[in-house]
């Protein structure tokens, strides 16, 4: 059966790869995309908003959307997810002397690019307080591109609790920490053990200020 399978997307582009596949495949792939493509939406609705948007004044002027990477759907991984109950609560870092409280929640574990992976994922313990958050995760991690194309702090994947074993882990879907917008923010500092060295080319890329386009 001939079907366009969709493994790299550019919204701006229209970029396709046309592949054989079968029709339940292309479905899922095409729900991905939805889901990323939504995930941008949002982003940018968020940062066009004066109320919203972590943007400097100078810069909230001249927004008008982020820059990303094309859509590739080999960087949405399903995981098998670990959960590790007896973890101790710890501080983790940030870029300011700010001293939130985590634990670590799980881990994810994936194959990708012939490598065997482990992410930790966290646990706000102050966040999971707050109703709207109780199933929130936390996955911050570095790759090769950052400094580069990408921020050089890292980036951030939102996640909620799983109700099995599996759980997704979509970089197409990584977000920049406020850090990369504004030196008013605190961030979380992505722990040495979520430090891919690999190239992850996909989700939000490094935003250029205005003042450095001048």
């Amino acid at each position: 059966m001939l079907c366009i399978f969709v493994k790299k997307y550019s919204v701006k582009k229209l970029t396709f790869l046309i592949l054989l596949c079968s029709s339940n495949l292309f479905a899922q792939d095409s729900l991905l995309i939805k889901r990323i493509l939504v995930f941008q939406q949002e982003l940018n609705k968020e940062f066009a908003s004066e109320q919203e948007s972590p943007l400097a004044a100078v810069d909230f002027e001249k927004f008008k959307e982020l820059d990303f990477f094309d859509i590739d759907t080999t960087f949405s991984i399903e995981a098998k997810f670990v959960r590790t109950p007896y973890e101790t609560p710890f501080i983790m870092k940030t870029t300011t002397s700010r001293e939130p409280v985590y634990v670590k929640y799980g881990e994810a574990h994936f194959v990708f690019q012939e490598k065997e992976w482990i992410l930790n994922i966290y646990q706000n313990q102050g966040l999971k307080t707050q109703p709207e958050y109780e199933n929130y995760l936390f996955l911050p991690f570095t790759d090769l591109t950052n400094g580069k194309t990408t921020y050089e702090g890292g980036r951030y994947i939102d996640l909620t609790i799983p109700e099995n074993n599996k759980i997704l882990i979509d970089f197409n879907m990584a977000y920049n920490p406020y850090c990369a917008y504004s030196g008013r923010y605190s961030c979380p500092i992505p722990p040495e053990e979520n430090h891919m060295q690999i190239e992850i080319p996909v989700g939000v890329k490094k935003y250029k200020k205005y003042q450095e386009e001048k």
